[in-house]
């Protein structure tokens, strides 16, 4: 086991709970492996931290841009509260060599890595207002996340994907992006789109998913990369 002093250390916050920490830091499949193990997995503490960050999140906003609309609050914290930068900070911090994982999880593979590493952020911010309460949750939310407001709003970055790509492909590049769909796989009611973003007859990018509509939005999105277009970060 990691020397769980040093993620505190990390993180600026020192528990009185060592526990909450821990189990804050356990995943499902650990359990399933280990059925011994005295703490339970994460995910109710990510239930109650996913709540509780909303909250901050949305109380920031709401008392920081007052004019703004209901709508425009939403796309804010849709923004912000999202997989990609819950695990960035994550990953910054150095989560994942804290995470109890089965054997069977592989640490490195890149959508599930980010999925376990966004979770527990969720399930630390639930273990931080156990252990502290709110007011210690909305400071270290606020100076860990809250941070990338201002890049997201300079960027247009609460837009959608396609929206964001089209409007920097027409302004830098003069092209409206078109889509195509690629491939389809797997039955009816659970097929499994690949679509292609062209510039013109020039392919930029590929994405997948579950819908033609999520498939255009993730090949966007991998467009928006690809002419390092996408700029994420809040320093």
């Amino acid at each position: 086991m990691n020397d769980f002093s040093l993620l505190e250390k990390n993180i600026g916050i020192s528990f009185g709970n060592k526990n909450l920490l821990l189990q804050a830091f356990c995943h499902r499949s650990y359990i399933n492996e280990n059925p011994g193990f005295l703490l339970g997995h994460n995910e109710r503490m990510e239930f109650l931290g996913d709540a509780v960050l909303e909250l901050v999140v949305t109380e920031y906003l709401y008392s920081n841009y007052p004019d703004k609309t209901e709508g425009e609050l939403t796309s804010l914290r849709a923004a912000l509260v999202n997989t990609k930068i819950l695990s960035e900070i994550s990953e910054g911090f150095g989560f994942i060599d804290f995470v109890f994982l089965s054997k069977g999880e592989n640490r490195e593979v890149g959508k599930l890595k980010q999925s376990i590493l966004a979770n527990t952020f969720e399930a630390l911010i639930g273990a931080i207002y156990l252990d502290q309460g709110y007011g210690e949750c909305r400071d270290f939310i606020n100076k860990n996340l809250i941070c990338k407001l201002p890049n997201i709003i300079k960027f247009g970055l609460d837009k959608d994907n396609k929206s964001r790509l089209q409007e920097e492909a027409q302004r830098i590049e003069s092209i409206t992006p078109t889509y195509k769909v690629l491939e389809e796989e797997g039955p009816d009611h659970r097929k499994n789109f690949t679509v292609g973003v062209f510039f013109g007859d020039n392919i930029i990018a590929r994405g997948t998913g579950f819908s033609k509509q999520a498939a255009e939005e993730d090949a966007a999105g991998k467009a928006l990369e690809v002419k390092k277009w996408f700029n994420k970060d809040c320093n």
